[in-house]
């Protein structure tokens, strides 16, 4: 499968100021180098505790935050919106965003954000909301953009009845898929999806995964799926990356994740999950003590305050993300080979 992004020694740290003139003497390190890619047409998901840097890092590969350092490669599509070729590959952590919307590259990344009552202007009608961004890129006429918005109603389920009302007119699910609609207008390639069901209730939030599947299958979309909620990445998502205090723990397929895993982060987070069949179901791993704080990470593997299976490698050298079973299973964690075999013997 072709890459759509290539992401290298990715960080986001937010400096702390303090002193008279207020200047830097600290670091939060929300995103400390990660490397992963994601692939064209595929959904990956992004799973770990609150405070891991998930959020931090889907805001950051759509340039809505600066990176600290790193690369973003973005292999875009053979030509732009002027049949001008693009450079392939597009290192859009360096550029401007000047230079990203000018090369028509802004309105292929866009974002679904978690909480659509504060992500849509409470002031503008629905008809506003969509066409704003038609009118941001330019190029086309009043009539073409009122076409479209309609369009747009109707792929997300909605109607022309809904064209004249405010946000708070209508329910939550409704909300999202105005948020939805929005981020699809520009025909964007890649879409970062913030936890965009867990303000849902559980019907609503099915209904909202299988019209983001639609979605995907009927535009040709990229996902990156941000959430906690195992069980939803598991239905939506082709791969998962697991990450912990600002670093990628695992990656690999979903369904090699969920049945063999290579982390004991991960182990731990899969361990929560209510398994219907309780003769098989393996003893719930609690973590001991708190995540660090992002701005003093340990030394060492940043999960060895809390592994339950630490050696003394582990508080010394911080592990590489490698591959445990194959080149496509990758784990960052010095007992990965043996990580299965210590949770069957501790934890049933």
């Amino acid at each position: 499968m072709a890459k759509l992004l290539e992401i290298r020694n990715l960080t986001k740290h937010y400096p702390i100021l303090g002193g008279v003139l207020r200047r830097p003497v600290a670091h939060v390190r929300a995103v400390d180098g990660i490397d992963f890619d994601i692939h064209r047409g595929e959904c990956l998901g992004l799973v770990g505790e609150s405070g891991c840097g998930k959020t931090t890092a889907g805001k950051t590969l759509v340039r809505l935050h600066d990176p600290t350092g790193g690369r973003m490669h973005y292999f875009p599509l053979e030509s732009g919106d002027g049949g001008a070729p693009f450079p392939a590959p597009v290192d859009i952590a360096a550029a401007k965003p000047r230079e990203l919307k000018s090369a028509g590259i802004r309105h292929r990344l866009q974002m679904v954000f978690q909480d659509p009552a504060t992500s849509l202007n409470p002031r503008m009608l629905v008809k506003h909301i969509l066409a704003e961004p038609l009118r941001a890129m330019g190029g086309a006429s009043r009539r073409d953009i009122d076409d479209r918005v309609i369009e747009l109603l109707s792929v997300v389920g909605l109607t022309r009845d809904h064209l004249l009302r405010y946000p708070h007119e209508f329910s939550g699910g409704q909300r999202q898929r105005i948020a939805v609609a929005r981020a699809i207008a520009t025909n964007p390639e890649f879409i970062v999806l913030d936890e965009p069901t867990s303000a849902l209730d559980v019907s609503v939030q099915a209904q909202m995964l299988n019209l983001l599947k639609s979605l995907q299958d009927r535009l040709g979309l990229t996902y990156l799926f941000v959430t906690h909620h195992l069980l939803v990445v598991r239905y939506i998502s082709q791969r998962m990356a697991v990450m912990y205090l600002g670093k990628l723990a695992e990656i690999a397929d979903t369904k090699t994740i969920f049945s063999h895993p290579r982390h004991p982060y991960t182990h731990a987070l899969l361990s929560g999950i209510p398994a219907p069949d309780t003769e098989h179901k393996t003893r719930r791993i609690v973590l001991s003590g708190e995540v660090p704080s992002p701005l003093h990470p340990p030394d060492g593997c940043r999960f060895h305050t809390r592994c339950p299976f630490v050696i003394e490698i582990c508080r010394i050298e911080e592990p590489q993300l490698e591959p445990a079973d194959s080149e496509h299973h990758l784990s960052a964690c010095h007992r990965k080979h043996e990580v299965e075999a210590l949770v069957r013997e501790r934890f049933g």
